[in-house]
């Protein structure tokens, strides 16, 4: 179903105000349909980059249980419950803004930390190997968490550009231009009325003027 034309007097002044708001629309959606373009390729990018962190993450984490698992076993979870309240943070993580295409993400940078020992008695490297594995893990989640985080707001504004870019095309632009139409064949219509009426009144002076 058409879309109805914009509520405007059909007049020289209003076709003209309509032609340049037409190609200010036109120019608009050459833009966003760039735009929509560029985010498509940073999400395809993205997809192929949050792929590969999350095998890898699932591939740490499972090293990372086992590991847990082992000590767990062989120290208790009392000893565990104990030496996690003094222990120190074992990875380093820093958070800044980034933009891109307009898309503001946040930049998580993560690096592990020495580990220090702990007065643990009774403990055995199956304790120093969980701490190991489970800091691998928790940088590499870092890294994940900003892709994903990412991800997800390259998709909502691809979105978000494809819908604008489609109630350009599909809706508005043609909306103008169907106006237009309309006011340069009502234009055309009274021109030619006008015409007609003034061949009129000089065909009726031609005659009165022979009558004479």
């Amino acid at each position: 179903m058409a879309q109805p034309l914009i509520k405007v007097p059909p007049t020289k002044n209003t076709l003209i105000r309509l032609k340049k708001q037409a190609r200010f629309l036109e120019d608009g959606h050459d833009l966003l349909e760039r735009k929509r373009e560029l985010l498509t390729r940073l999400v395809y990018e993205r997809i192929g980059e949050y792929r590969r962190l999350r095998t890898e993450c699932e591939q740490l984490l499972a090293e990372a249980y086992r590991s847990l698992a082992i000590a767990h076993l062989r120290l208790g979870n009392r000893t565990l419950r104990q030496a996690a309240l003094g222990i120190e943070p074992a990875i380093a993580i820093e958070i800044l803004p980034r933009r891109a295409l307009g898309v503001e993400y946040p930049a998580v940078t993560s690096h592990r930390l020495p580990l220090k020992p702990v007065g643990l008695l009774g403990s055995d490297v199956s304790f120093d190997t969980a701490r190991e594995r489970l800091a691998e893990a928790t940088v590499m989640l870092a890294q994940l968490s900003e892709v994903e985080i990412a991800l997800y707001r390259l998709l909502e504004e691809q979105r978000k550009a494809q819908k604008r870019v489609n109630a350009l095309k599909y809706n508005i632009i043609p909306r103008y231009h169907r106006t237009i139409r309309y006011i340069q064949s009502a234009l055309e219509e009274e021109e030619r009325n006008t015409l007609f009426q003034v061949r009129l009144l000089r065909s009726r002076d031609r005659k009165a003027a022979s009558a004479d």
